[in-house]
This record gives C-alpha cells, sequence and structure tokens, in this order.
C-alpha cells in the first residue's frame, strides 16, 4: 500500500494531539513532519506537546519544527478557555527529552516539498500563518504541494470564536486570504462538518476500557473539551475537528466535497475572519477551492474510535 506523505502544521492543543495519534494509526498515511504555529496555545508550548505527544507513541523519529509565534498583522489570539493552560486540558505528559528541529518551521516545509515535488501534501490544523509565510517567502513551493488540507472556516455554520468566525480563520484572516489565493490547491474542513463529527461520552468509556497510557491522555485531554463545549455552545460531545481535516487526507469517501470560489472577510468588523463560498459564482470567478459541505459522520467516528483503542494497546 502506497502511503500518502504529509506535513502535519499544527497549534498543538486538544484535537491537534488527537490527530498526531490518528496519524499513528493509520498505516495509509505518513507523517514526515509536524510544524508549529500560535494557536491554541502559543507556538512554544505547542512544540513541547508535539514532542510529548510523540514521546508517548515513541515516535520521536519524526521532526518537530517551531514556526510562526504571531499572526501575521493581528495580535496574538490563543484559546486556554478550550484546550486549558497548556493547551491539553486534564491531562498531563512529561516534558519531552527530544528537541526541536534545527530549522524554523517554514524552511523546514520548503525544503521537504521542493525535494520531493507533487509527493508531499499539508494539513493544516491551526492558524494558516506559517503556510502563508512559506507562500510568500518560496512562491516556486506553490505549484509543487500536493494538495494542502485545512481545517478551519464556517460556511453555512456560525462561528466558534464570533458569531461568524471559526477560531483557526480568526486568529489570522490574513494568511487565510495569502493562502486561499496562492494557487495551492485546498480543501477545507469547516465546522459544517467538524461539529457534526462528536465524539461522545460513550465512546471516551470504550477507551478507557484499555487501561494505557494512551487511553488515559485521550481522555482526560477530550472531556475537557466536551465540558467546554457542553456548557458554552451546548454541544454534547468532542467535535473531532482537526481529525477530521487528516480523513479528508485519506478517507475523502467520508466527505462530500463541492469545488467552489472561497475567500475570507479580512475587514475589521463583526465579520472578520468570516469565511464564504460563493455557490452562485456571482463574479465568474474560477474556483479557488474545495471544501467539505457534509460528513458520513458517525462513520468516521466509529473509525476513529476503532484507531484510538488499537493505538492505546
Amino acid at each position: 500500500m502506497k502511503q500518502e506523505r504529509f506535513i502535519l502544521d499544527t497549534d498543538p492543543g486538544i484535537d491537534d494531539a488527537l490527530t498526531i495519534l490518528y496519524a499513528l494509526a493509520s498505516p495509509e498515511v505518513r507523517m514526515e513532519a509536524i510544524t508549529v504555529v500560535n494557536g491554541n496555545c502559543p507556538m512554544k508550548q505547542g512544540v513541547i506537546n508535539a514532542l510529548s505527544v510523540l514521546e508517548l507513541l515513541n515516535a520521536s523519529s519524526i521532526p518537530v519544527a517551531a514556526g510562526m509565534d504571531r499572526p501575521l498583522v493581528l495580535p496574538v489570539v490563543n484559546a486556554e478557555v478550550t484546550h486549558g493552560k497548556n493547551g491539553l486540558g486534564y491531562a498531563e505528559l512529561p516534558t519531552p527529552h527530544t528537541k526541536p528541529h534545527q530549522n524554523h518551521a517554514v524552511e523546514l516545509i520548503k525544503d521537504y516539498v521542493l525535494e520531493n515535488p507533487g509527493e508531499i501534501s499539508i494539513v493544516a490544523i491551526g492558524p494558516l500563518t506559517n503556510i502563508a509565510m512559506l507562500v510568500r517567502l518560496y512562491p516556486q513551493v506553490v505549484g509543487k504541494v500536493k494538495h494542502l488540507y485545512i481545517m478551519g472556516g464556517a460556511i453555512n455554520h456560525c462561528g466558534n470564536m464570533t458569531p461568524q468566525a471559526e477560531f483557526n480563520i480568526y486568529c489570522d484572516p490574513h494568511a487565510t486570504h495569502i493562502v486561499f489565493h496562492s494557487g495551492i490547491p485546498f480543501t477545507l474542513v469547516p465546522l459544517d462538518v467538524t461539529y457534526q463529527t462528536l465524539m461522545t461520552e460513550e465512546d471516551l468509556e470504550r477507551i478507557n476500557q484499555v487501561h494505557s497510557p494512551v487511553s488515559e491522555f485521550i481522555v482526560k485531554s477530550s472531556r475537557y473539551v466536551m465540558e467546554f463545549l457542553s456548557e458554552s455552545q451546548a454541544v454534547k460531545g468532542c467535535a473531532l475537528n482537526d481529525p477530521l481535516a487528516l480523513a479528508a487526507l485519506f478517507q475523502s469517501h467520508l466527505l462530500d466535497i463541492s469545488h467552489l470560489v472561497l475567500d475570507v472577510d479580512t475587514n475589521q468588523g463583526v465579520s472578520m475572519g468570516k469565511t464564504f463560498a460563493d455557490f452562485y459564482n456571482y463574479e465568474q470567478k474560477t474556483e479557488n477551492g474545495y471544501v467539505a459541505l457534509d460528513v458520513r459522520a458517525r462513520d468516521f467516528v466509529e473509525l476513529f474510535i476503532d484507531r484510538m483503542i488499537e493505538i492505546s494497546q
């Protein structure tokens, strides 16, 4: 079986950590590297979290590189209220022994892509600051990235940061605008689908039955998000936002995907960070991206739970 090779660009909070586990549990993919950006937690904490999660699975051979620690234009935004002080909810992992890669995240991505043209996809599950910098500094990568999968945005769904904006896009809408119009082929996996993929308390109990350090980490971290979503948004479960974006890379049959004209509002105001699709193509523009608008949610959750149980044993 030929594996899909990819770089994970992430801001390691809870569902980011679950995505790392999902990648390591999935033989269909090969995670070449992890690059970290400011988002759910400060970038430096995100590097620690990524290294710690890899050590939990004895996967420290995968390089982790520190990236952009602030948005292109706007002030820094983090999500401690959603992911906890250390970004991993109720879970605590030992301080990692592994050191981050010597190169900056943008340089690392550039090197992988240019040395393997057309072979490396990027799964971006945090703000798009690293990817925007990649495009601006090294425009020659645009035609050489196989595909970009983005967890972010809300098309027909309300936002989770403002009434209209999803967190990742809100953190750096200017970076999103650069990426959307860069020419890199991309698929957006927005809240429209990710908020359908809810891991329930019963699902966590199935994982908890394994009784291992990995299962304990999954349960403790996920429960934090589950409690936050229940209290703040009346969402009953832990939304598997970021793992679903990874699934778009190798389990796209679970998603209903449309080719549309996509854009983002970068103006200061109530709609800043709002992603939108021009469904009727009023301005007669060429479609610039793909977007997932529906998902076979429970099928995905079951696959995810099965692999979490497997990797926990």
